[in-house]
């Protein structure tokens, strides 16, 4: 009988034991972000409204039907004019750039953010154990990672990614990469560095569906430190909560809906089809359905199925009833508030910022950071996502156990999504190294007008196209 205590004894505590050893390797697996560091260019890369129509100007095969469309779109961008561009834009060879010219824009970038990173974590690039590297528009040899590995003299023996064509969703794939190495390996830093080259990417045509990316796009880029080291886990920002997917290549509409290719005369560019925003929709729909029961509790779960189920059964009227019934029944729709507290919204434009909004029924409080970014730095693709985070951080939002859900757009098509925690309290004290610290006081500003439309509000009144005059 003894024996058969101890026995049951010993069992009771291998099976605590691996229960422990479980747990305890959980926490080796957590993806946490110590630090990020934004790109702001230097102030002589400012895309100030006179210079924009220089640039405009400049194309020769643009004419009246075009540069009303361009002030349209413009006018309704939601994009200011202290955004940045490259600086051969200013030198007027936007249509003649060089392979040089791209190294030179993404030298300045990782050079610049890197650096302060580093430096202000104290760490140097040789303890670096995973590199992952994403600029969709530029493919070099070797490699921009190699290349960042190579100025920065980094080890041999580091685990390095260069992605490429994965568009503006891509920093939330990065980070997934960084996941699930962490999975695997423990007590690693991971460095992720995201932005997009602009300088060999300008559309010198008249295609309208390919005019619109030199009006939404703009220089930027972000560094992001991320660790699963125990020891640093007290220091961190943010610690991943979940991260989802959604990729609808197999779709040929989807497929079709951003894609690089020659215009009719052979100038290359990026195509955003019509289909573009019911790609978009269908990709982030899906995506929902799949994050939604990570993220929010199961009383608001539960809300949302019995709303909808009432609205299925008011939709359906008996035989004595009318169409009015069916149009008077309540919206069906989920509080994503009950289990977020903020949301971090990729800055694709004022539409896709309008949309996101509308479809979660969001406030204009919530959507005031990808507004701004929008408004002060444009769409910077895949790193803009970084530059809404900031901008909460400056204005002191983010609060210990607070959660951001973070929403970004691909081309193939694509939706990715991810919620960090708030690990300790970035409500108090100095953002160091944060972008937003020289203007955070002036946004949101009174108005978010675009003064194009004063300076150029003209080309509306034109009728002839064969007499048209651009006005200097």
């Amino acid at each position: 009988m003894d024996i058969l205590c101890i026995l049951s004894s010993l069992l009771i505590l291998y099976l605590i034991f691996k229960i422990w050893k479980h747990i305890d390797s959980k926490r080796d697996q957590n993806c946490y972000i110590l630090d990020y560091q934004c790109h702001k260019p230097s102030d002589d890369r400012m895309l100030s409204t006179q210079i924009s129509g220089e640039i405009i100007r400049r194309n020769k095969h643009l004419r009246l039907n075009e540069f009303k469309f361009l002030l349209k779109a413009i006018v309704s961008s939601g994009i200011g004019e202290q955004t940045y561009a490259p600086r051969i834009y200013f030198e007027g060879r936007e249509e003649s750039p060089t392979i040089q010219d791209a190294l030179s824009e993404m030298e300045e970038f990782y050079i610049d953010t890197i650096e302060k990173l580093l430096k202000r974590n104290k760490l140097k690039p040789k303890d670096i154990d995973v590199l992952v590297v994403n600029v969709s528009m530029l493919n070099s040899t070797p490699s921009l990672s190699a290349r960042i590995i190579n100025h920065y003299k980094m080890r041999e023996d580091v685990k390095v990614f260069n992605l490429t064509a994965m568009g503006c969703s891509a920093s939330v794939i990065s980070v997934d990469i960084v996941k699930n190495i962490f999975k695997t390996y423990k007590n690693k830093l991971a460095l992720v560095v995201t932005s997009e080259s602009l300088s060999p990417n300008w559309y010198s045509g008249n295609n309208r569906s390919m005019i619109l990316a030199n009006c939404l796009f703009r220089s930027g880029g972000c560094a992001v430190l991320l660790t699963n080291k125990r020891c640093l886990s007290g220091r961190a920002m943010f610690k991943l909560k979940c991260l989802v997917r959604t990729h609808h290549g197999a779709r040929e509409d989807s497929f079709n809906a951003c894609v690089q290719k020659e215009d009719e005369l052979g100038r290359v560019g990026v195509h955003l089809d019509k289909t573009l925003p019911k790609a978009a929709t269908r990709a982030f729909v899906d995506n929902l359905k799949v994050i939604t029961p990570k993220i929010l509790p199961v009383t608001e779960l539960f809300r949302f199925m019995l709303s909808l189920l009432l609205k299925k059964l008011r939709r359906s009227p008996s035989k004595g009833s009318t169409s009015n019934v069916a149009q008077a029944a309540p919206k069906a729709g989920i509080n994503f508030k009950t289990g977020i507290d903020h949301f971090c919204i990729h800055t694709g434009g004022k539409a896709v910022i309008d949309a996101i909004g509308y479809s979660l029924d969001l406030t204009e409080y919530d959507l005031e950071p990808a507004r701004m970014t929008l408004h002060r730095f444009g769409n910077t693709s895949a790193s803009s996502l970084w530059y809404v985070l900031g901008y909460m951080e400056a204005k002191k939002r983010l609060k210990r156990g607070d959660r951001v859900f973070m929403i970004s757009f691909g081309a193939g098509f694509k939706c990715n999504s991810c919620v960090w925690e708030v690990v300790r309290d970035l409500s108090v004290g100095e953002c160091l190294g944060n972008v937003w610290n020289h203007c955070i006081d002036q946004y949101p500003p009174k108005s978010l007008l675009n003064p194009f439309l004063e300076k150029y509000g003209w080309i509306r009144e034109e009728e002839d196209a064969d007499t048209f005059k651009f006005r200097t």
